[in-house]
């Protein structure tokens, strides 16, 4: 089963972390596929911010609340009553953990008791996405691609937090989604993605953001890790997956309601000095580069995704390569300085992804 605009269309989708990176790429993709998109998070936490730029709350409901908040939560989910639910609000900085621990567990593991619980008395709901992150695997560097049967672990609080995340998912799927007497059973997956780029990212700490600023201001840009390997991949890879997880829970909820990878094809899995390149290869004026010795908190240094399991089971496969999913990015952040229509261009994108024209 390929991506199905027919499906969407009209279908009430609630999409947590609305006003994020991820966030505002997939409900620009819903809106365009004709669904009734409503949008619960909190204020975007960078300026600019892609979901500014774009003006996405034109063509939603968008409703501003912390997911730590039950009360709030339940209140706005009662008054969506939707269908499908995609929960992509979180903590997403690993560093950002380190400084501040207990934010990233309440939000990241209580945020989703909160979805989870607000949600499971709603008659409308039929399909929950909890997506997570690649990092949520116990990760000993072993070098393998992770497999959705390892053991789930994180030595970091982020990364503990969404092995969390989906232990919670889990339980609340076997207590109380998988054995509802009196109504159809509801599917709960969740979804583990690579290392996601594309333009309208400017959080700290990320190498395309950073690399993107310094370019702007021509400063020097410090990398702290730059032999860590990624499976780095374009933003629309991850959503496109989502949304095809949701068209098959949908069909046969007891059939794929569990945990699904979403990583890039295995050459795409690259270092960090590997992408500062091929960005700096882009460029009309090169990125000063300094690759100096890292003294921050310890992260892990090599990390792999294995996707069989999507691809055999939901015909989804990566299909954008990594150069191309830099130059898109690049194309992005260009037009942003610019000053060219956004907008537009986030649409080509989608439309070219969508259209396999990547």
């Amino acid at each position: 089963m390929t991506l199905d605009p027919a499906f969407w269309h009209g279908k009430r989708v609630l999409v947590t972390g609305h006003t994020g990176f991820k966030g505002s790429w997939l409900s620009l993709w819903l809106q365009q596929l004709g669904a009734q998109c409503t949008g619960v998070g909190l204020a975007p936490s960078s300026s600019p911010s892609m979901f500014d730029l774009l003006q996405l709350e034109s063509g939603m409901e968008s409703r501003l609340a912390d997911i730590r908040d039950y009360s709030a939560l339940q209140e706005l989910c009662g008054q969506a009553r939707p269908e499908i639910v995609f929960h992509l609000a979180a903590q997403a900085l690993v560093r950002d953990s380190y400084t501040d621990p207990r934010t990233t567990f309440e939000t990241n593991v209580l945020g989703t008791v909160n979805l989870l619980d607000s949600l499971r008395r709603l008659p409308s709901v039929k399909v929950i996405v909890i997506v997570t992150t690649d990092k949520c695997y116990e990760n000993n560097e072993h070098g393998e691609p992770f497999r959705e049967t390892d053991r789930l672990g994180g030595d970091d609080p982020y990364s503990s937090s969404k092995a969390c995340a989906e232990l919670v998912t889990h339980s609340y799927r076997k207590s109380f989604f998988s054995l509802q007497q009196d109504q159809p059973q509801v599917a709960v997956a969740t979804a583990r993605a690579g290392n996601v780029i594309g333009g309208g990212d400017w959080a700290r700490d990320r190498i395309i953001p950073d690399f993107m600023r310094a370019a702007a201001s021509g400063q020097t840009l410090t990398i702290r890790a730059p032999e860590a390997v990624r499976p780095w991949q374009l933003v629309l890879e991850p959503l496109c997956g989502y949304l095809v997880l949701a068209q098959h829970c949908w069909h046969k909820p007891g059939r794929y309601a569990e945990a699904w990878n979403f990583g890039p094809a295995p050459s795409d899995t690259r270092s960090v000095r590997w992408i500062v390149e091929y960005l700096n290869s882009l460029l009309p004026q090169p990125v000063k580069i300094d690759y100096g010795q890292y003294q921050g908190p310890k992260e892990k240094m090599t990390l792999r995704l294995d996707s069989s399991k999507a691809h055999t089971a939901l015909g989804w496969k990566p299909r954008c390569a990594l150069e191309t999913a830099l130059q898109y990015t690049c194309d992005w952040y260009q037009a942003h300085r610019s000053q060219d229509n956004l907008y537009q261009l986030t649409l080509a994108q989608i439309d070219a992804y969508m259209h396999d024209k990547t």
